[in-house]
């Protein structure tokens, strides 16, 4: 019989292989180029075998994708941790800055090319898309729960779980263009911080 804690430390050791495999497949293809890099390489990076990489993913450009719905899940999990007081608003920043506010590191520009050059990678785009996509409709759940709405029905969750992923979106590729560089923190600030305010057309 598995104890719980056993299943918790099994748990956890997969959510540790998947990040390694992740962080492999992004560092290498950031390194050498998308398209020169193999699942074989991306194993061998992570210390395990090509067998054990078909087990958690089925492409490297679902591998590179992983990072960072793994990031969009803890928005989520952030949100439905808010207390069911808090205006959705404020709850939505918090756990977007909770997620995607660590430090105020500036990006590096050899790293913020190779990344471009990934993002324009028809199968990058492709994954990126469905994952999005999937995304969204668990943001979509959360914030029917807060409001008690129906997510199946109602148009008010998905139109708020697509401003979500947009402004992940935007500020994201706003960061990897920027020039000279701003940390990721501060452009989802603003971001956040114009819609509170009802977007405004600047003046």
């Amino acid at each position: 019989m598995t104890t719980p804690r056993a299943a918790g430390l099994r748990e956890r050791k997969k959510q540790q292989t998947r990040e390694a495999l992740s962080w492999a497949a992004l560092r290498l293809a950031v390194d050498r180029g998308f398209g020169n890099v193999l699942v074989e390489d991306i194993a061998a990076e992570a210390g395990v075998s090509p067998r054990t990489f078909n087990n958690y993913f089925s492409s490297k450009a679902e591998a590179i994708v992983w990072r960072q719905m793994n990031r969009y899940r803890q928005v989520a999990a952030l949100l439905r941790a808010c207390p069911a007081d808090e205006p959705l608003w404020d709850a939505i920043s918090s756990a977007v800055m909770g997620a995607f506010g660590e430090g105020e590191k500036l990006p590096d520009s050899g790293w913020t090319t190779g990344v471009r050059r990934i993002l324009a990678e028809s199968e990058f785009q492709g994954e990126l898309l469905r994952s999005g996509a999937t995304i969204e409709r668990e943001y979509a759940e959360v914030v029917a729960e807060r409001t008690g709405t129906d997510a199946s029905r109602d148009q008010y969750p998905l139109l708020v779980a697509a401003v979500v992923g947009a402004v992940i979106r935007v500020a994201s590729e706003q960061w990897l263009r920027a020039d000279p560089p701003v940390p990721l923190p501060a452009l989802l600030r603003d971001s956040l911080d114009r819609l509170a305010a009802g977007l405004p057309a600047p003046e």
